[in-house]
């Protein structure tokens, strides 16, 4: 019974080491999808978000403001017995008075006039809240950005193992032809060194090509904050897509209506301007209806005291100024001041950042047409002059260095094309990244 059990559990543990390891799970994402992913579970995102709803509770706080103030007072204590004496301190003599006290206060201010004060406090919290939304924008678009990088970092990554994995079967049958010319004594030893040395060469490329994959793919699914279990599938149909060619007017009046960068600005602008509101509250008087009750005992104004309550109320208007201000906010006013007109060249300076950038990623856009128009003949030149040394080496009419060359030189133009048609993509996205439209 003893060996059965310990047989069992050998051949338990046999089937559990003979099950492959699972598979990673392919996720095909669009790059709408993959937007999608990004807006949900960004980290960064997500924060924006929540100073929102800070934001959100600062416009609240700022219009309390216009409600009254409540103040209330409760005491109660022991008061000993009055000391009467004459003009020059004597005959001195105690007056019995009653030991208990007590006050209870309530007093209601509602302000009517504050300089603006209020308003500008108002204003100034709505202010954050849209710089806050601005942040949110903000976020998207670099969380948005990044992901992209690495999405058509992997997409070329793809497009690189095909053409390697092309050039290796290649190479193979090369190597299997002049093994064969090698028997027949048509062919050098040497020749066959070569090609499998290129061979491994090809082999080990496309190796660090899947190695660089695994960590494109890691980064992006803690990019999208999902398991890294998953292998992230860049849409096929990426390479077809029509992107068009507008002209860089367009896309600079896109810049100058959606760009967050040039709002935020702006925004900052609106803020200095209401701190400096702010600013000359301070040299303004503050009015505001008073109303009050106050019950006090006992009456020891009276000798000898009375042990009654009095009750008083009282209805009025209240001025307060602040006569300081007069000769100390002048030097906050000016700073205020030279605040909003920094505050408005920033934003001057901001339009002509935005101005040069659009400028600059709309040329390299057009130019990554050209760039895949030069590829694609690259690749037909290469093309045809591989065949052609390929013929003449068969033929005995080249050297299998000159295979060897013009095998490197086709692999090249043809890795090169693929980037080429990636870089069109990213192109086009980076100049929406730079319009503030991605």
């Amino acid at each position: 019974m003893r060996y059965t059990i310990e047989n069992l559990l050998l051949a338990l543990a046999m089937l559990i080491a003979a099950t492959p390891a699972a598979l990673p799970r392919e996720l095909q994402l669009s790059v709408d999808e993959l937007f999608a992913r990004v807006d949900t579970a960004s980290l960064a995102v997500k924060s924006q978000v929540t100073a929102v709803e800070a934001a959100q509770s600062g416009i609240a706080a700022a219009k309390s403001q216009y409600l009254p103030d409540i103040n209330t007072a409760l005491s109660v204590g022991y008061d000993g017995n009055a000391l009467l004496t004459n003009r020059e301190f004597g005959d001195a003599t105690w007056v019995h008075s009653p030991h208990f006290a007590n006050g209870f206060s309530v007093q209601l201010e509602q302000p009517v006039y504050a300089g603006g004060a209020i308003k500008a406090g108002v204003e100034m919290a709505r202010l954050q809240e849209q710089n806050a939304k601005i942040g949110v924008k903000l976020s998207r678009l670099d969380e948005r950005y990044l992901a992209l990088q690495q999405y058509l970092g992997i997409y070329k990554v793809l497009n690189r193992i095909k053409v390697y994995e092309r050039n290796i079967a290649l190479t193979e049958r090369l190597v299997s032809d002049i093994t064969d010319k090698y028997k027949q004594g048509m062919a050098l030893k040497n020749d066959i060194t070569r090609y499998e040395l290129q061979l491994e060469q090809l082999r080990l490329a496309l190796k660090q090509l899947g190695n660089e994959r695994s960590v494109l793919n890691h980064q992006l699914c803690n990019t999208l904050h999902i398991d890294d279990g998953n292998l992230i599938v860049p849409d096929e149909g990426l390479l077809g897509a029509t992107y068009g060619k507008a002209s860089e007017a367009v896309w600079q009046d896109q810049a100058a209506a959606s760009s967050p960068l040039l709002e935020q600005r702006q925004l900052l602008s609106q803020q200095a301007a209401t701190q400096e509101k702010l600013v000359k509250s301070e040299s303004l008087p503050k009015v505001s209806v008073v109303v009050g009750d106050e019950l006090n005992g006992p009456i020891t104004y009276e000798v000898p005291p009375l042990n009654k309550n009095i009750n008083v109320w009282y209805l009025g208007i209240g001025v307060r100024y602040n006569l300081g201000s007069l000769y100390k906010n002048n030097h906050r006013l000016k700073q205020a001041r030279i605040a909003t007109r920094k505050a408005q060249e920033d934003c001057d300076v901001a339009a002509e950042q935005v101005n040069n950038r659009v400028q600059q990623a709309h040329v390299l856009y057009l130019q990554s047409y050209d760039e895949l128009a030069t590829q694609l003949k690259s690749v037909e030149l290469a093309t045809q002059n591989y065949k052609v040394v390929n013929d003449r080496y068969l033929n005995q009419l080249a050297l299998v260095t000159d295979m060897v060359d013009a095998s490197n030189v086709k692999l090249q133009a043809e890795l090169q094309e693929v980037d080429a048609r990636i870089n069109i993509a990213l192109a086009y996205y980076r100049l929406k990244y730079v319009a503030g439209t991605l």
